[in-house]
């Protein structure tokens, strides 16, 4: 059976983002986008309608501050009380799982999307994605960048300006670059 470019983009395979589905889906997100971003800032309802429109799935309650950045918005998957501040960006060309309570600040990058290390392949124009999983009660902190395919465990936080290129577990406080664990938390 042939796949089509968005199953194998969301089973981490080699895929061609230019094809006409995925241009369709992005276009249809970025046009979202566009007014959410350049809304007035009593304009909180049509930020939030826009939210529930773009996101595959969102709780009752959360925030995202402009501007923010997508690929999809459609694989982003979150769980109550969320928080996104201002300028974070969200390649979700896979998904996205945000739990319970999840803060980030501001600049945060959580990119699902990455290039082989093969040139030849690069050249191409493939291009894969991992999914992406920040479990309850995590805060990432300003500047922060989450690689592709890290699941961060429960009740943790990520300092600012981070690079995370491997998995972080429950309970910790990590930081740095490449990010490591520091302390458990509190």
């Amino acid at each position: 059976m042939n796949k089509t470019a968005r199953e194998k983009m969301l089973a981490n395979e080699p895929y061609i983002a230019i094809d006409p589905e995925l241009e369709s889906m992005h276009k249809k997100a970025q046009n979202l986008l566009h007014t959410f971003n350049l809304s007035l800032p009593e304009e909180s309802e049509l930020r939030r309608a826009i939210v529930q429109k773009l996101f595959g799935s969102v709780g009752q309650v959360f925030e995202v501050k402009p501007p923010f950045r997508c690929d999809y918005g459609c694989h982003i998957y979150a769980k109550e009380n969320l928080y996104i501040n201002y300028d974070c960006m969200i390649l979700d060309c896979n998904k996205v799982y945000l739990g319970n309570n999840v803060l980030l600040a501001p600049k945060v990058q959580i990119y699902t999307a990455y290039h082989p290390l093969d040139a030849e392949m690069r050249r191409s124009g493939l291009e894969m994605a991992a999914p992406i999983a920040i479990g309850d009660d995590v805060w990432i902190g300003g500047g922060a960048i989450i690689c592709p395919g890290i699941t961060i465990g429960n009740n943790t936080t990520i300092g600012a300006g981070s690079v995370v290129t491997k998995d972080i577990p429950a309970n910790v406080v990590a930081a740095g670059n490449p990010c490591r664990i520091m302390r458990l938390s509190s």
